[in-house]
């Protein structure tokens, strides 16, 4: 009888494991696609307006986030009636605004190129990930507070740190009933906290002109706490003046 039912057993969890591997990595990234607007919407998408706010020291503070087809970026926060410009990409020059002496410095080559190679993976790095040449796996099925998710790992084109070339790998927890990503996880390659993961948790996803996006998004590193971003409003394919964009010759 023991026997019987260890054989059974046994029997159980290969039918387990066979199951787990039905699904593949890439039915997992259309399905996501599908049920977030469809891919055919997602690919006609040529850039994003977000207004959010995050609460920093008990001071609530307005921001304003762009990202478009093109690669352009820029994030806007007012501060005490100014308006602050960060993380300016124009497509060559990425720039910021210091915030001691309030003057734009431009970033280094490295952080430029880095930022580079990011602003390719507009609208989502998954999207059509196989043309970048970027590798996308199915790791096995991983539970994150209660909820079953699958667990993908999706490595993209290496950065450079320090003059040398490191892996760019991001790690996707879809849960396994909408198949939408609710934690993206990257390992931190340099500064103080290199070796440290860095964690986005996403959350009520909310639809906008057919498409799906999350308007929660809490950032920082793992078991060391983070910083929320709300995001009020979602603009898609909005109108930017280009010079927004470029580094300010004074």
């Amino acid at each position: 009888m023991k026997l019987k039912l260890s054989l059974l057993a046994l029997g159980l969890l290969f039918s387990t494991l066979m199951y787990a591997q039905d699904i593949t990595a890439d039915e997992i990234i259309n399905t996501y696609f599908e049920n977030t607007g469809g891919k055919e919407a997602w690919g006609n998408l040529e850039g994003l307006k977000m207004t959010a706010k995050i609460n920093q020291g008990g001071m609530e503070i307005p921001l304003e986030i762009v990202q478009l087809k093109d690669g352009k970026t820029y994030t806007k926060a007012s501060l005490q009636g100014k308006d602050v410009m960060q993380n300016v990409f124009d497509g060559k020059v990425m720039w910021s605004t210091n915030f001691q002496t309030m003057k734009a410095e431009k970033l280094d080559q490295e952080t430029t190129d880095n930022a580079a190679l990011e602003s390719k993976d507009f609208p989502d790095a998954l999207y059509n990930y196989k043309e970048r040449d970027y590798k996308a796996e199915l790791v096995g099925k991983e539970t994150i507070e209660g909820t079953e998710t699958y667990k993908l790992k999706l490595t993209k084109a290496p950065k450079k740190i320090d003059g040398k070339e490191v892996e760019n790998i991001t790690f996707y927890y879809f849960e396994t009933e909408n198949f939408v990503p609710i934690l993206q996880e990257t390992e931190i390659k340099q500064g103080p906290m290199d070796g440290k993961i860095q964690q986005t948790i996403l959350s009520d996803y909310q639809e906008v002109d057919g498409l799906y996006f999350p308007f929660s998004i809490s950032s920082g590193i793992k078991d060391m706490g983070s910083q929320a971003i709300q995001i009020e409003s979602i603009e898609m394919n909005p109108e930017i003046d280009a010079n927004v964009f470029a580094y300010p010759t004074e």
